[in-house]
């Protein structure tokens, strides 16, 4: 056991589970409790802030999960180590077995907590994928940028666009970039956003409608081509595209996803 001092965060939606941990937190000698927080999304605010070695989550919390907290935990700079706490749940405790993630059972004991502390590290990407099943969809994207963590809500992302390897995250503030795979988005959030491009996903809510507009031919990509007049010039060829809120620019409408305007 070391003798340096770890500071410790405890994320849990319940009041008398945080003061629990917290008494029994008291027992170890080395542990600093630097804060508390009742969601995840505290959890994370907190984590930017205090910089823990530790971070002591609940699995189900309102308005950010346990499981969403610790990936977007796993971008800091110095990511802390995980310890997850659950009450007792078949389901759950196959999952992180499976994953070989360290979890303490409701009501936690002394000896169980210590034991956890002492070998408590940073997950790695696998298990963190091995818990997936255990995860709700994901209520924010997280973007390390300037070594801090920003949350962005999933309300706000107007449209999500591939770029080489990154995928620009647009809001009506800013843009945002992320280093995740569009196919994969597209697979989360079926539902929430539509595919109108090979390389863009569009969020349904902010879809004001579609229009045909002029295109410039000598930039003019065969595969965005809908229905082009094709007795006008050349230049004067037509595209569909989305027009959407809060943003100025459009989205051009592939010629395979044609059948969605049809549709709208």
């Amino acid at each position: 056991m070391t003798s340096t001092m770890l500071k410790l965060i405890i994320a849990d939606d319940e009041a008398p589970a945080r003061n629990r941990l917290r008494e029994l937190l008291a027992e170890i000698s080395h542990i600093d409790v630097v804060a508390e927080a009742k969601n995840g999304q505290e959890a994370l605010n907190l984590a930017s802030e205090y910089q823990p070695d530790i971070v002591l989550l609940d699995v189900r919390m309102p308005v950010m999960d346990g499981i969403e907290a610790a990936q977007h935990l796993q971008k800091m700079a110095k990511p802390p180590a995980i310890i997850f706490t659950t009450a007792f749940d078949n389901y759950a405790m196959q999952a992180f077995d499976i994953s070989a993630v360290d979890y303490l059972l409701k009501p936690i004991r002394l000896e169980r907590l210590q034991v956890a502390i002492n070998k408590a590290r940073a997950l790695l990407p696998g298990q963190l994928e091995a818990l997936a099943p255990l995860n709700r969809q994901r209520t924010h994207f997280s973007i390390n940028e300037r070594g801090r963590i920003l949350l962005v809500p999933l309300s706000e992302v107007i449209y999500l666009r591939a770029e080489l390897k990154y995928v620009t995250v647009r809001t009506a503030v800013r843009e945002y970039l992320i280093e995740e795979s569009l196919t994969h988005l597209e697979q989360e959030f079926s539902g929430i956003f539509i595919r109108l491009h090979r390389n863009c996903l569009v969020a349904n809510d902010y879809i004001l409608g579609f229009e045909k507009r002029a295109v410039d031919s000598a930039a003019h990509n065969p595969e965005d081509e809908v229905n082009a007049d094709r007795d006008s010039p050349k230049s004067a060829e037509k595209q569909w595209v989305a027009m959407l809120k809060l943003v100025p620019e459009t989205i051009a409408v592939s010629r395979r996803q044609q059948h969605l305007i049809r549709e709208a």
